[in-house]
Parts: structure tokens; C-alpha cells; sequence
């Protein structure tokens, strides 16, 4: 087993239900248990009857036939425990809507990877089960039918592509080779001679052909029994009773067969089939229906070893061939009688038939077939982790919608306790054992401080929150080292003396946009005194992430402060020794600061974008566009769909490239340096980039999934090759109001009309606008 495949659920009925799908999902999902034992192999039925029915421990949801939520609900259920992978078990008669439609509803909002086993292929199919079944074939990664006509048929009639279809046997018990003789006492029918047909019980299955045989045969062989095994179905019972069973008990009697022919009307045991297919000398299966592409009943006494009789529906066709089976045509009475003789006065031919079909039937026993399914949904995992596709379809924001998701700030606060914000959450419970960290509440002060520009905030103690944030940052700075520290446990301990350059470039990011965008005096304050002691260690960052968060925070604090030239000293420094970088990195086909491409990239050339109309340094301004261009090419997919660079392995010079997992805070990086290149320019071109990173978190991404929960307020972690991490950090949730604060921003601040002024304003320092009341810059 890979070691991507450890929880997978299979969709279908389930027993006790009566029905052939109950009965297969059951096998399979007991034969995978068995012969996976460390694989969690979950059942989802659908319960057609309001009682339902006593299900056994590894039924874990049940979805109601005609309730279409219930089918959202399994949905939910099976994506928030993490499926590997889903079999469905398809069959038009067992799933809500027109031409059980229903079931589409689920498939859609799945996000893991989906193995259709189709039970029926019309070739002749009715508009409403063409299409359902057209679009089960798009939304499923690989189809598995039981036969090659079924193959043939999807191939020729609906077009799959061969490599899309699994070819995998019906399931068998594994039983012994054994003599009838040894099972016939425990049915009263030792000494005879036994003719078994067995199934749910419809006026399909055809058995009145074979009674009406049984008084040719009976004069040659007058020792010979039918065994007539299984209930009526259920849903002919509803509507029909049982008509089709008392036919046949009068047809016995009219022909004077009826001491010869044993109804036994109950839903047995798998214990009890065998038992009984073993005491039968021939199997007859008079099926009326040729379409019928699977039976189980056929599958099960052919791998017993049983002599069998045929009418030849395509199943039987296929399966008989090569001597493993006699056919004879539809509702022939003469030819069952025929066949039936030929192989009671034959006995050899009778046992090289039987162990044709033995030997046959050893790859359909339960235990390889279910290794078949298996390796099947292995198959379909990798291949998504190579080649993500649409798996929840979403409306992406119109070119030029102004409209933004709603603002929702209950996640934010509900991780946020007296200390800070935490830095993980489980699902949306915040996770007390990760602590808290630097990065995260300089992120949360950002934050605050965008909220307080675009004015209030109905039920956001925005100062509050900021103050406490702050006061995060005040108690992370040692005095000692004049360094950030990073990580605090829940018990209020530090992990580390000092914290990374990154954090400590964070850090002063936050505390530069509050001293150059709050109005709250002892916000700024606080931030000032930091600031000024924060500062002198940035000067040696070498890092470009260290180096282009500082200079963003510098970004920030000259709004207010441009004056302060020692924050422009360090500007000028840290710009131009990032700049450097680029000069010694860059090659023909390598537009970048280093030779990798790691996380929160964007920032790299943002820092230079905003530096360069301070510094009035048109090489700076150059190099900021040319590097962002070459990052928004290089994080564009096939579908136009933003990509950010995964973090399984990041993006190396000459190497591969990490497609995931896929970070919000690359989104957020994106969306903010897009909308400074925008502010700077007026270019459209740039506030299409904006929109198409924005959209990442609304479902335009590689997998149609939406990472932003409006339920919660909060951003799931992350993309993973076949579904969303969904746990809702901080990290991800502040990068997510980040992103959608500095838009609504821009749209308060940037109408269409005032792109002139903003083209025209972008290289000149920050006035006050004392009639909005709001700081108008190149950035705001």
C-alpha cells in the first residue's frame, strides 16, 4: 500500500439492505479490511426506507435516497475526514433524483480523488441517464467495470478514453473445489440430482422457462430438484407483492413438476449461499434482459465450479466463453431442457466444465480483487499529486467586479487570547500546544491597523486587539540582544533566545505601519520606542525576506516620518544591497534575488517597488517590475489560475518545481505587491494580478477549492495535491484579511477616475488629507 492511501471510503448500499449492490460493497469493504489491515475502509449507504436499517460498525454516514442536503452532508463528512480516495458503487436504481442525479451533488463537492464502479452501462440509454452518466465520467479520475463489453460500450458509446477504465472482476468467495454431494443433506436433497437458481427474485430473472422445462427432463431423470434461493426483491415487493412468486407455484402445479421445484424465499447468508451453490449440480441463470453487463449470482457459482446454463446476456456472453458454460437463446423452454440433458447424461463433460470455470475464477476471489481496487485508488492518488484537476466547481470574481467577500473577523478573534494571537488551530479550534509566535502577531497588527483605515469596525475592538498584538512584540524584543524572539509556548516560555531575521523584519513591518498609518497616539507610542531600539540590528540583514520586510515596515513609518534619516539611511541600504542580490543572481532565464524560490517571494520585489519611488532610484523601480512580471509568469497555470510555489520542496534554479502544497501567505504576497505595482503605474495589467491571486482563495486554483471559509471567518492552511488542509491558522486567516483589506483599500482610495492622480502621485512622499481624514499616498 503507497503511503499516500490509509483512510478510503466506499459509497453504496450496504447489508442488511437487500440488494446485489448491498451485498458487493459489503464484500469489498470487508475483503479490503482484511487484506489491508492498516487501511480504514469506511461504508456510505442510502437508506431508501425512513426506519433504515441496522448497519454494522463500519457504516460511518448514511445518506437518505431522496433528501438532497443529506448528500451535502456525506460530503462534508467524508472531505472533513480525510479520505484518501472514494469508490462509488453506481447503479441508476439507488440514488435520489431523476435518473439518480442526486449522487452528483455529492461528487461534486468531494475533494478527493473518485473510483467509479459502474454496475450499468446502457447502450441505449434514456436523455436523463446520459447525462447523469456523462457527467459521473467526468467527475470521476478512473471508471471500473466488470466486463469488456461495459468497456467496450463506455469506450464506443460515451467516448472514455481506454487508460480511464479499470477492468476488474466481480468478487467471489474463496470456496473449495468440492463434490455436490457433500452439502445436498443439509437441504433435504441428498440422492438428487439439483438444479440451483439463486438471486432476488423479479419477473426479469426468467425462472418460469426453466419450470417449464423441468417435464422433459423429469422423464429421464426423475430424481432432479429446482432450488428456487432468494427473497422478492424489495422494490418489487412495494409495488407488486408477491405476484411473480405465487406465478410460478401455480405454473409448478399446472405442469405437475411442483414436488420438484423448492422455493426458498428468504435473503440468505453468504455462510448459507455457499453452502447452497455447493449442493447444486447445474446453475441455470434464465435472465430475459441482454443489457445486463454483471451478475453476481453468475460471478459466484462459476468461480464455485459449478456446471452452468445460460441465456446469453452480455455478462454470461463474456464469462461462459471458452467451454466454461452452456448457452441457450431467450425464453427457449426446449433449449434448457436440452441443455440440461446433455449435461446430466454427460458427466465428464459436466466436470471438465466445472473446472474450466474453477480455474477461471481464481482471480475473482475477494481477496485479489480487492488488492485490485486498492492499487487502483493508489493509481488515481499519485496521478492527482501529479496532475491536480477540478474537483469543486466555484464562479471566480467577474473581470472588474468591485464586489468582495464579506469582512469576518470571528476566527481572528477567536484565536486570539490575553497573551496574543495563537499561532495553529485544529480544524478551527485553536491549537493551545504550538504557542504563539512574533510572525503571527506582527501579522494580526497589520492587521488592525488596515481595519482603522478603512474606519470602524462593527463588533472589532480594533485598539484593543492592536494594543494587545503590540504588546506581543514589545515583550518578544530582549533588550539585551536588541532581537525579536519568535516562539512562545502556551505557558508564556520562550523557545529560543532570538528569533529568525525574517520575524525580526516582520516585526518591524508591523511596527512601521502603525506609527505610519494609526491615529491612536498610544499605539504609536509604543510602536515608536521599538521601532527605534528594533531598527539598528536590520542594517546587517542579509537575508532578502529579512531585508524586504524591513523595508516595507520603512515603507510604512515614512508616511508620517520621512524626515527620520536614519530611517532612510537603513532604507537606502537594505534596498540597494537587495538589489545587489538580484544583479549577482539573475542569469537569462532566472529573474530573482536568489537561486531559489522559497515562500512569501513576492515581498522581495514589493520592497523594491515601494523603495524606488522614496529613493527616486528608476533602476530600483526597474528591477522591482521586471522580477514581479517574471514571478507572476512563473506562478500562472495552465487555466489562468494563480500557482504559488509549494513548499514540499520550493522551487530550485535548474530542479523541479514544488506545484504544493500551496501557501495563503504566497496569495497575500502577491496581492500586495501587485496593488503597489498598480498604485505606482495605474497599469491594468497589475490589478489583473491582483484579481488572480485574490480569486487563489476563492476557488480559482488548482483544484476548484475554496480555501476562504465565510462560515468561520478563517483561511484553511493550505492546498495539498487532492484537497485543502483544513485546519484555519493564523497565519493563513490573517493572510487571507490581509489581502482582502488592502483591496478594499484600493477600491476606497483608487476609484477608475483617480488613476491619473495615482500615476501622477506615485513617486511623491505621503500628505494628509484633512477632509477624508485618511493618509493618500502612492499607497493609499
Amino acid at each position: 500500500m503507497s503511503a499516500g492511501v490509509h483512510r478510503i471510503a466506499i459509497i453504496g448500499n450496504y447489508l442488511p439492505r437487500q440488494c446485489g449492490i448491498a451485498t458487493f460493497t459489503t464484500h469489498l469493504c470487508e475483503a479490503v479490511s482484511g487484506q489491508f489491515p492498516d487501511l480504514t475502509c469506511m461504508a456510505v449507504p442510502v437508506n431508501d426506507t425512513p426506519d433504515g436499517y441496522e448497519y454494522p460498525a463500519p457504516v460511518r454516514f448514511i445518506i437518505q435516497q431522496n433528501e438532497l442536503g443529506s448528500y451535502r452532508s456525506a460530503a462534508d463528512y467524508l472531505n472533513i475526514n480525510r479520505i484518501d480516495a472514494i469508490n462509488l458503487q453506481h447503479e441508476f436504481g439507488i440514488f435520489g433524483g431523476p435518473a439518480g442525479r442526486h449522487i452528483l451533488t455529492l461528487l461534486a463537492d468531494l475533494r478527493m480523488p473518485l473510483l467509479t464502479t459502474l454496475h450499468t452501462v446502457p447502450h441505449e440509454p434514456e436523455p436523463s441517464q446520459r447525462e447523469v452518466l456523462e457527467e459521473l465520467i467526468d467527475l470521476s479520475d478512473r471508471l471500473v467495470v466488470m466486463s469488456g463489453k461495459a468497456e467496450g460500450l463506455l469506450r464506443g458509446l460515451y467516448g472514455v478514453a481506454a487508460e480511464k477504465i479499470e477492468c476488474i472482476p466481480h468478487g467471489i468467495p474463496d470456496v473449495p473445489f468440492t463434490d455436490p454431494s457433500f452439502f445436498k443433506d443439509q437441504f433435504g436433497v441428498e440422492g438428487k440430482r439439483v438444479l440451483l437458481t439463486f438471486g432476488l427474485l423479479g419477473p426479469s430473472k426468467g425462472i418460469e422457462y426453466v419450470i417449464e422445462a423441468l417435464p422433459a427432463v423429469l422423464e429421464r431423470h426423475p430424481d432432479v430438484v429446482y432450488m428456487v434461493l432468494g427473497a422478492t426483491h424489495p422494490n418489487i415487493l412495494k409495488t407488486e407483492g408477491e405476484t411473480y412468486r405465487l406465478s410460478l407455484q401455480r405454473l409448478a402445479g399446472s405442469l405437475a413438476v411442483d414436488q420438484h421445484v423448492i422455493f426458498h424465499n428468504r435473503f440468505v447468508s453468504q455462510e448459507e449461499l455457499v453452502e447452497c451453490i455447493g449442493a447444486a449440480d447445474i446453475y441455470i441463470t434464465p435472465y430475459l434482459n441482454q443489457d445486463q453487463i454483471v451478475s453476481g449470482t453468475l460471478a459466484y457459482t462459476v468461480g464455485a465450479g459449478k456446471a452452468v446454463i445460460s441465456t446469453p446476456y452480455w455478462y454470461a456472453d463474456e464469462l461462459l466463453a471458452d467451454g466454461r458454460g452452456r448457452l441457450v437463446p431467450f425464453r427457449d423452454t426446449d433449449a434448457i431442457a436440452d441443455a440440461i440433458l446433455q449435461l446430466l447424461d454427460n458427466e465428464a463433460e459436466r466436470q471438465a466444465m466445472r473446472k474450466r470455470a474453477y480455474l477461471s475464477g481464481r482471480a475473482m476471489i475477494w481477496p485479489a480483487v480487492a488488492g485490485r481496487y486498492v492499487s487502483a485508488m493508489e493509481r488515481i492518488l499519485e496521478e492527482r499529486a501529479r496532475h491536480p484537476r477540478p474537483v469543486f466547481f466555484v464562479k471566480p470574481l467577474a473581470e472588474g467586479q468591485r464586489e468582495l467577500p464579506l469582512l469576518n473577523l470571528r476566527h481572528m478573534q477567536r484565536l486570539t487570547d490575553g497573551t496574543g494571537i495563537l499561532q495553529h488551530a485544529v480544524y478551527i479550534a485553536p491549537n493551545y500546544d504550538e504557542g504563539y509566535t512574533t510572525d503571527d502577531n506582527a501579522r494580526a497588527l497589520i492587521v488592525m491597523v488596515l481595519l482603522e483605515q478603512l474606519g470602524k469596525v462593527e463588533d472589532a475592538p480594533v485598539v484593543d486587539l492592536a494594543a494587545r498584538y503590540l504588546a506581543f512584540l514589545w515583550h518578544a524584543f530582549d533588550e539585551q540582544t536588541a532581537k525579536f524572539r519568535n516562539f512562545m509556548s502556551y505557558e508564556r516560555h520562550w523557545a529560543e533566545e532570538a528569533g529568525s531575521a525574517d520575524s525580526h523584519g516582520r516585526a518591524l513591518w508591523a511596527l512601521g505601519t502603525v506609527l505610519g498609518g494609526s491615529e491612536h497616539e498610544g499605539l504609536r507610542g509604543t510602536a515608536a520606542r521599538l521601532f527605534d531600539m528594533a531598527l539598528p540590528a536590520a542594517r546587517k540583514f542579509t537575508s532578502p525576506r529579512a531585508m524586504a520586510f524591513t523595508l516595507l515596515g520603512l515603507h510604512e513609518y515614512s508616511r508620517r516620518l520621512a524626515g527620520d534619516q536614519a530611517a532612510q539611511g537603513a532604507r537606502r541600504t537594505l534596498a540597494r544591497r537587495l538589489l545587489r542580490a538580484h544583479a549577482r543572481s539573475r542569469g537569462d532565464d532566472w529573474e530573482w534575488f536568489e537561486d531559489s524560490l522559497t515562500y512569501a517571494n513576492a515581498s522581495l520585489p514589493h520592497a523594491l517597488i515601494a523603495s524606488a519611488g522614496w529613493l527616486e532610484d528608476d533602476e530600483m523601480l526597474e528591477v522591482g517590475l521586471k522580477t514581479l512580471d517574471w514571478l507572476a509568469a512563473v506562478q500562472r497555470g495552465e487555466n489562468n489560475q494563480f500557482v504559488p510555489i509549494g513548499t514540499a520542496g520550493f522551487y530550485r534554479r535548474g530542479g523541479p518545481r514544488a506545484r504544493f502544497d500551496q501557501q495563503p501567505l504566497e496569495a497575500q504576497a502577491m496581492v500586495c505587491a501587485c496593488i503597489e505595482a498598480y498604485r505606482l503605474g495605474g497599469e491594468k495589467s497589475w490589478r489583473e494580478e491582483v484579481r488572480r491571486a485574490f480569486e487563489w482563495y476563492l476557488g480559482h486554483n488548482d483544484l476548484n477549492v475554496p480555501l476562504y471559509d465565510p462560515s468561520t471567518g478563517g483561511c484553511r492552511d493550505g492546498l495539498h495535491p487532492d484537497s485543502v488542509n483544513h485546519n484555519e491558522g493564523a497565519e493563513s486567516t490573517l493572510a487571507f484579511l490581509h489581502s482582502l483589506l488592502e483591496l478594499r483599500l484600493l477600491e476606497h482610495f483608487t476609484a477608475p477616475s483617480e488613476e491619473r492622480q495615482v500615476r501622477d502621485e506615485s513617486r511623491r512622499p505621503v500628505g494628509r488629507d484633512e477632509r477624508a481624514g485618511a493618509l493618500v499616498s502612492p499607497h493609499r
